[in-house]
């Protein structure tokens, strides 16, 4: 019989912390300097943060290249962290761009921001040769984009602004079922298109429109993605609503609107 490996379970630590071996080989840049590059890497969740960051053995980052942090941020930042680093890159200081954890269990890692997260950090990643955005994937989380022939409507404040029988539906971990409809099948010409995006590990960078009308309807409430990665692939150009702003209809039955983190504010990534 064959003997296969077993599946790392994931493990916690007294602070809440949980964290799990990667099998996958990472790298990070700042500027022109490659700042880790790793085949142990651990994925690490923190209490309260719904996506996951990498941390690195402490051999395998450029130790040369983090100054003790002028500046910290205040106390209980990344799970009550007490030590961070401002990383020299490109002539200048990226503030607070790591930090180690307070955890024995991690004591010999260390973990980065990603700039296109935060705004400071490391800029480019890499999981195996493919470069990786916001955030690490989740290996326990699962995106799946499916054809389907519902019956799909979509209002606003009682106007009727999207129907169709021809959509993608989109499912993913954690998230409500999202409606990807034909441009065809929808009242473009009551939206405007804005200057937001957003970009997503799962599926892509995403454009935006906001709601010409009235009525309380906050901002950015439909998007696109023109170029999404290969795994959703069918979603390309089609448009979703924010189930949580809009009134939908699915085979006659409608919707309870879900309360998430999209509820009541612009929407962020992830979408």
């Amino acid at each position: 019989m064959t003997a296969f490996p077993s599946v790392p379970s994931v493990r916690s630590t007294p602070e809440g912390i949980r964290w799990v071996p990667s099998e996958r080989w990472v790298r990070g840049r700042a500027g022109g300097s490659m700042v880790v590059d790793s085949r142990r890497p651990v994925l690490v969740w923190e209490p309260g943060t719904p996506v996951p960051l990498y941390a690195f053995p402490r051999e395998e980052v450029r130790e040369d290249l983090l100054r003790p942090a002028k500046n910290p941020p205040p106390q209980g930042t990344h799970s009550g962290s007490r030590v961070f680093y401002d990383l020299a890159a490109d002539g200048g200081l990226r503030e607070n761009a790591a930090w180690t954890f307070p955890s024995e269990d991690l004591a010999g890692y260390i973990a980065f921001e990603w700039f296109a997260r935060v705004g400071r950090g490391l800029d480019h990643w890499y999981e195996e040769e493919e470069e990786i955005f916001v955030h690490p994937r989740d290996p326990y989380k699962r995106v799946d984009a499916i054809q389907s022939s519902r019956h799909v409507q979509v209002a606003i404040d009682g106007t009727v602004v999207a129907d169709t029988r021809r959509l993608v539906l989109l499912f993913e971990t954690g998230l409500p079922t999202r409606y990807y409809i034909p441009r065809e099948d929808v009242r473009l010409d009551l939206f405007e298109p804005t200057d937001h995006s957003t970009a997503c590990p799962y599926k892509g960078t995403a454009a935006y429109w906001s709601w010409r009308g009235e009525g309380d309807v906050p901002p950015n409430v439909l998007w696109s993605y023109p170029h999404p990665l290969p795994a959703v692939g069918a979603v390309q150009d089609l448009l979703a609503f924010y189930n949580e702003a809009v009134d939908i209809t699915v085979d006659g039955e409608p919707l309870e609107r879900p309360v998430t983190p999209f509820t009541r504010r612009s929407p962020g990534a992830d979408s």
